[in-house]
């Protein structure tokens, strides 16, 4: 990447490095015959702070990204947020909007074929929602922040030293992720903020608790923007498709530190395919990839160490496909189980004329209603934009529920293809949970559910996830550091680990537990 230094091609090598040293170590992208002591397939959360520290332990480490670099701060990069074009969406003739109808009729269009920044992965019974590109998931979230509840996480991870994790490890990524709160004089104030008032307004009306949230956004960088003094991101909606300058997405963060130890290279648009004991090491094939996504050429490099960060969709698919084909048949049998969508529910409600939502709205959500406590259906709501340039009187809302359904992965023999047995109706008790937030606040503010947005007539957008999890849970598909059962020196560093339902946004959970791991990982199995 142009703006932090790291390498996504060829690299010159220093002249006092031997072609010995240089072969078993390419300051470049990754050819056939290339020995390398870490390897990592990914660039999101887990493979950012698992390059990040190896680095700083010393060791040569390279990143396989299957998307493109997109730099960092630079305008006029990213497609916009209301008419994507191809850079938009990943590998794909059409567009695929999350909220995909408005007034009943389709928003989606034609396009270029091209790796775009988001992926719309069909699942089967679901739409898995991806980041692509050089810092994964961070380019397209919303960046809420959230440390989950300490005795949800400790029952979802009972195996995992919570002291540690809540004095040391949850610290320590809100730290590196650049975690920061909006001013809530300034969220009183300013019309940016007008829909998350109104959201707030109508929730607590009927009783519901609501609650700021942090960000990785520049909250004192958005206050420039809505004074004319900066260029505008966040209040120009941009968000799904990119953001072009408040985000600290992992580019300006965790792989930027990466970077600056002259230890990390990243191979971009390269997609592995297989990974295969070889010697005291692995074997890696994968398929480097063009612009159109076809396959321009195959290599094979060989890693001491292996570290899958590919996305809890990405690495289990991986896994799942090398156990079956017997590239990999001491894995547990727990690889591919436990998957869950974090209980994800779109919805939007018709407000009243005079519970205006504001034609400016920022598309950064800062605030939720917390109905985690309610034991007839725990949810976690937020308060989401829909910044459509003029007032619609919409409130749009992605709630979060304890959804209990999971879903595994299964390889199909016929087709070498790996599918996830979800099924649309695994959704239901998510909507149910959602429905006890805002059937009371309809009935109490007299409104109704906008049945427009999400196809004809439909009321929930509950096919699709922003969040998935699991697939390779941390000490059962693993060790309880990410080692995986059966094979020395593979690991899992991302949210394939952690149980399909976190209560929050994962991403900070995410970067905790890789802090975790990498951790005792560098210590014990590094040497």
């Amino acid at each position: 990447m142009a703006a932090t230094g790291l390498a996504a091609g060829a690299v010159a090598l220093a002249p006092t490095l031997s072609a010995t040293t240089a072969a078993a170590s390419p300051r470049r992208a990754l050819n056939t015959g290339d020995r390398v002591p870490a390897l990592i397939i990914g660039s999101g959360y887990g493979g950012a702070v698992t390059a990040l520290r190896l680095a700083q332990a010393g060791i040569d480490t390279h990143i396989v990204e299957m998307g493109r670099d997109w730099g960092t701060a630079t305008s006029g990069v990213f497609t916009s947020t209301t008419s994507p074009d191809k850079r938009g969406f990943w590998l794909r003739d059409r567009t695929a909007q999350p909220v995909s109808h408005f007034m009943g009729v389709s928003i989606d269009k034609p396009i270029e074929k091209y790796v775009g920044i988001l992926d719309c992965e069909n699942m089967g019974g679901i739409n898995v929602y991806q980041g692509r590109g050089v810092g994964g998931g961070s380019l397209v979230n919303g960046g809420m922040a959230v440390t989950p509840r300490r005795g949800y996480f400790e029952e979802l991870l009972p195996s995992v030293d919570s002291n540690e994790m809540y004095n040391v490890f949850f610290p320590r990524a809100n730290t590196g992720l650049g975690v920061n709160n909006i001013d809530p004089a300034w969220f009183e104030s300013t019309e940016w903020y007008k829909f998350a008032r109104t959201g707030r307004k109508t929730a607590e009306r009927s009783g519901f608790k609501t609650v700021f949230v942090p960000n990785v956004y520049d909250m004192n960088y958005m206050k420039q923007e809505a004074a004319g003094q900066a260029p505008k991101s966040a209040l120009a909606g941009e968000v799904i498709f990119g953001n072009h300058y408040g985000k600290k997405s992992l580019p300006k963060t965790y792989l930027a530190q990466a970077a600056s130890t002259g230890k990390v290279t990243i191979t971009t648009l390269h997609r592995v395919t297989k990974v295969v004991p070889s010697g005291a090491g692995y074997s890696v094939e994968m398929e480097q990839i063009n612009e159109q996504g076809g396959v321009v050429a195959t290599k094979t490099v060989t890693a001491d160490k292996v570290f899958f960060a590919a996305g809890s969709v990405g690495t289990s698919k991986l896994l799942v496909a090398m156990k079956a084909q017997g590239h990999l048949p001491n894995l547990s049998g727990e690889v591919g189980q436990g998957w869950g969508n974090n209980g994800n529910v779109m919805v939007a409600r018709a407000n009243h004329l005079w519970d205006a939502t504001g034609g400016k709205q920022s598309s950064i959500p800062t605030m939720g209603i917390d109905n985690w406590d309610d034991a007839g259906g725990p949810a976690f709501a937020e308060i989401a934009p829909f910044p459509a340039g003029a007032d619609l009187f919409i409130s749009l809302y992605l709630a979060i529920t304890k959804n209990p359904e999971r879903g595994q992965f299964q390889y199909n023999s016929s087709t070498g293809k790996v599918g996830l047995s979800w099924q649309a109706s695994q959704n239901q008790p998510g909507i149910n949970m959602a429905k006890r937030i805002f059937d009371k606040i309809n009935s109490k503010e007299g409104t109704i559910y906008r049945t427009d947005m999400f196809g004809g007539y439909k009321v929930w957008g509950d096919g699709l996830t922003y969040h998935p999890l699991g697939g390779a849970i941390l000490n059962k598909a693993t060790d309880n550091y990410g080692r995986l059962h059966g094979h020395p020196g593979l690991y899992v560093m991302d949210g394939s680990l952690v149980p399909g339902n976190l209560g929050v946004n994962p991403f900070v959970t995410i970067t905790a537990l890789a802090e975790r791991n990498i951790a005792t990982i560098v210590a014990s199995d590094m040497h």
